[in-house]
C-alpha cells in the first residue's frame, strides 16, 4: 500500500508530515476514494530535501521540474501565479501511485491525530483542522466531505 510505504520513509528520515485530503477523510471515519495521497509538512527546504529524497528511493519523482529551494524561495509566486498548490510525485511505471506535498498549509500551524492501521501508527490532520482546510478550497468534492465529516461529529 502507497499510502504505508510513503509513511515509513518519512519516518526513516524523521521527517514530520500529517496525511490530509481524500486518505484523511477515510481514516478520520468518512468512507471517501481517493487515488492520490496527500501530505502536509513544516515547509522548510530541508524538509522538502528529505522528502524529495524519501519518496525517489520509492520511484517517485517530481512532475515539475523544480527544487526543494525553488519551492521555498517561490512558494508564493507559485501559488498566486501558476494556481500552485502541491507538489506532485509520480512513479512513472505505474501512475496511480502518486504523492501530493501541500504547499499551501504549514503543518505548524496544525492537530495531529494518531490513528492507527495495520499495526502502525499514522500522523493524520485533526477532523476539525481538515474541515477548515476543506472549506477553504471550495472544491465541490471538499465541500461533500466537510459534509461527511460534520455528520460524524454529530453522532
Amino acid at each position: 500500500m502507497l499510502l504505508l510505504r510513503v509513511v515509513d520513509q518519512f519516518n526513516k528520515y524523521k521527517i514530520p508530515y500529517a496525511i490530509v485530503g481524500g486518505h484523511a477523510v477515510a481514516l478520520q471515519g468518512a468512507v471517501r476514494g481517493t487515488v492520490d495521497v496527500d501530505f502536509i509538512t513544516n515547509l522548510s527546504k530541508k524538509n522538502l530535501s528529505l522528502i524529495e529524497k524519501a519518496l525517489f528511493e520509492i520511484k517517485l519523482t517530481s512532475r515539475l521540474p523544480i527544487t526543494p529551494s525553488d519551492l521555498i524561495d517561490f512558494k508564493d509566486e507559485y501559488i498566486k501565479n501558476k494556481n500552485l498548490i502541491a507538489w506532485n510525485f509520480i512513479n512513472i511505471h505505474n501512475p496511480t501511485e502518486q504523492i501530493d506535498i501541500i504547499i499551501t498549509t504549514d503543518l505548524k500551524e496544525k492537530k495531529i491525530d494518531k490513528i492507527k492501521i495495520k499495526k502502525k501508527i499514522l500522523n493524520v490532520i485533526s477532523k476539525e483542522d481538515l474541515i477548515e482546510m476543506k472549506k477553504k478550497s471550495g472544491r465541490k468534492q471538499d465541500l461533500a466531505d466537510v459534509e461527511a465529516l460534520e455528520k460524524l461529529n454529530e453522532k
